[in-house]
């Protein structure tokens, strides 16, 4: 079951600027934010929607079957847009929406190995495809990437404890489950702390196994070629390593010189390549919180390319 998307109307508001465009769901899911954008836009606009998902990509196009040619899934990650662009012999892109992390559907699912809260294989790849999952990570990772892992995707403050730990228990046997690996973590947690080191544990395995964050950093940087001029950029992420990527790169590309203040005259002749559109990071309201409760803890920021 695909949840409902979050911040739906505030995405097309922000989103959509052209009604006869092309715009790019970088994480279509359930097709819940390209069945919105749909709407909004005329006869002439269109949506392709990528997901790594293949259950997602088929519950979308089946979802969004009566828009006909205006909606295309494609399975293909959000970092590969100039590339699908490309393939698809697309024109300049109007505007590209990203909400990221996982989805509710995946986190549902327990055999994906998304949840702490259930028993399931340590897997976490969002694109089943690939080799590399939580499975080789916790069980091939030396002690110290582990922790690494830990304090970098998770901002876990006992991330050593718990890779010493892991390593300790897998010399005794190989951990295979998220059950296995909740009995590690929870053997050097503090009930207190336990919920909260859980799921920045399992949130750090996932970043590590999806390459979260350099994917992000990809796409807003390949943004700035594949956007039409006026072209709008919204990303709605879940947690502050996400923000903050997106907040300095819409604030770098938004600046002007960098040369230092003692210099008389420009040097480095860097110029603005957009202009921000959220002051401060747009919130769910109560009301939509209480209906969706995934979106509590989203934030959204949108840009418009130069």
């Amino acid at each position: 079951m695909f949840h409902e998307p979050v911040l739906t109307q505030k995405v097309v508001d922000f989103l959509i600027h052209d009604r006869g465009g092309l715009y790019l769901d970088g994480t279509v899911g359930g097709g819940g934010h390209s069945a919105a954008m749909l709407e909004r836009l005329s006869e002439q606009g269109r949506v392709i929607g990528l997901d790594l998902d293949d259950e997602a990509l088929q519950y979308a196009q089946s979802r969004l079957s009566g828009f006909g040619a205006r909606f295309q899934a494609v399975k293909s990650n959000f970092k590969n847009l100039d590339q699908v662009r490309d393939e698809l012999q697309s024109e300049k892109i109007a505007g590209l929406l990203l909400d990221l992390g996982v989805s509710s559907h995946q986190i549902d699912i327990p055999e994906r190995g998304f949840s702490f809260s259930a028993e399931g294989g340590l897997d976490m790849r969002m694109n089943r495809e690939q080799a590399l999952s939580a499975l080789q990570i916790v069980n091939h990772s030396e002690q110290q990437e582990l922790r690494d892992i830990f304090r970098t995707y998770g901002e876990e403050r006992r991330a050593g404890l718990v890779a010493k730990a892991i390593v300790a228990q897998r010399e005794k046997a190989e951990i295979t489950t998220t059950r296995e690996l909740v009995d590690v973590v929870s053997r050097v947690t503090s009930r207190q702390h336990r919920i909260k080191s859980l799921a920045r544990i399992f949130q750090a395995l996932r970043i590590a196994v999806n390459e979260e964050l350099d994917n992000l950093r990809a796409a807003l940087e390949k943004s700035m070629d594949c956007l039409a001029g006026g072209g709008r950029i919204v990303v709605i992420s879940y947690h502050s390593l996400e923000d903050r990527i997106v907040k300095n790169f819409f604030r770098q590309e938004a600046s002007r010189c960098e040369c230092p203040p003692e210099l008389p005259v420009c040097v480095c002749n860097k110029r603005d390549r957009l202009r921000i559109l959220t002051k401060r990071p747009v919130r769910a309201s109560e009301d939509e919180i209480l209906a969706n409760p995934r979106s509590r803890g989203a934030k959204l920021r949108a840009a418009e390319i130069f």
